[in-house]
């Protein structure tokens, strides 16, 4: 797969953005700088979409480049494989990762495998949306945290900023990307900070991670909102005289091999937080990654604190299923004390 440097902003002007700005932004820029981009999807044109990311693209751009569509996932995610293979460069946005279900064949049927069926003859540039996770308290199928139904997809790129520099940086790195990119946005993370965001183009490259912070006794690692708990975990921990190190993914696939190996054989101990389930979720792929690169390393067990087996439950019992600062702590005194 093609792989696109990280590049910087063209100026150094910035403004306090939150993360569903930032992508705003991202999506504005690109679409005044590439009239071949088109943005499609379910309420996103005359409402600005249900979390206002589109609002004010349709006035500026008009109807024909921001696109209300009929409520059919499969027609947005098929129409979006038409205009790309013949030269448009869609941004597809799925209301909920939740609603993506019925365009999944179309994902994995058509969307990761036209470069290779047609021998790269035509390549996919779409780029989808998704909000997605709990937390917000949304309805059923509203929260669905399901990353690794696409992380096992090879052909296909998967990206999830935590922080509104990195949301629009990844975004344009997505635009720009010739095959295709699925862009997981935290909604807890929408609107929860603002920091300053360069208001010219820049990308943050796919494929790698960044450490948010440094440690030398057990290695956090986790991506989207799961970022804010590690953060506020590793300063309780620092409190009992522990230092976390935390690894901030970015992208989820391909993953950054090279960052969890060397932030693990550093500090000797790991743990592993997302929202999505236990069993399957991605988390066991990093554990894999570990064993491979970093086993001899290891003083403890890798410890994974996640979500639990369950469908994510209704608003009432969200709390209770994603994964909390006291777990996370308890996972990391459970490493380091074993």
């Amino acid at each position: 797969m093609t792989q696109l440097k990280e590049s910087d902003p063209k100026n150094e002007t910035t403004k306090q953005m939150t993360l569903i700005q930032a992508i705003n932004d991202g999506m504005r820029l690109m679409l005044d700088e590439d009239e071949r981009t088109i943005i499609l999807g379910e309420d996103i044109g005359k409402n600005g979409g249900v979390f206002r990311a589109t609002e004010g693209l349709q006035e500026q751009f008009g109807d024909d480049r921001v696109v209300d569509t009929p409520l059919s996932e499969a027609g947005i995610i098929g129409t979006s494989i038409g205009l790309a293979v013949n030269g448009f460069r869609p941004v597809a946005e799925i209301q909920f990762l939740g609603f993506i279900y019925p365009a999944y064949e179309q994902i994995m049927t058509h969307v990761s495998r036209i470069r290779m069926r047609s021998m790269s003859r035509f390549t996919v540039p779409i780029v989808i949306r998704a909000p997605y996770g709990a937390g917000i308290r949304a309805p059923e199928i509203h929260s669905d945290s399901t990353e690794i139904l696409f992380t096992h997809m090879p052909g296909i790129k998967v990206v999830c900023p935590s922080n509104p520099y990195d949301a629009k940086g990844l975004l344009i790195a997505a635009m720009e990307d010739p095959d295709p990119v699925l862009v997981l946005e935290p909604m807890k993370n929408y609107r929860s900070k603002r920091e300053e965001v360069p208001v010219g183009k820049y990308t943050v490259e796919i494929g790698k991670g960044k450490i948010v912070r440094e440690g030398s006794d057990v290695t956090l690692i986790a991506w989207g909102a799961m970022i804010s708990i590690a953060e506020k975990a590793a300063e309780l921990a620092g409190k009992k005289g522990i230092s976390c190190e935390i690894i901030d993914l970015r992208t989820l696939y391909p993953i950054d091999r090279d960052i969890i190996t060397q932030s693990v054989q550093k500090t000797t101990r790991a743990v592993i937080i997302h929202e999505a389930h236990n069993t399957g979720g991605l988390g066991n792929d990093i554990v894999s990654i570990i064993n491979d690169t970093a086993f001899l390393y290891l003083r403890a067990p890798i410890e994974r604190v996640t979500g639990f087996d369950v469908p994510v439950p209704f608003f009432t019992l969200e709390e209770h299923y994603l994964p909390t600062t006291a777990r996370v702590v308890e996972g990391i005194e459970k490493v380091l004390h074993f």
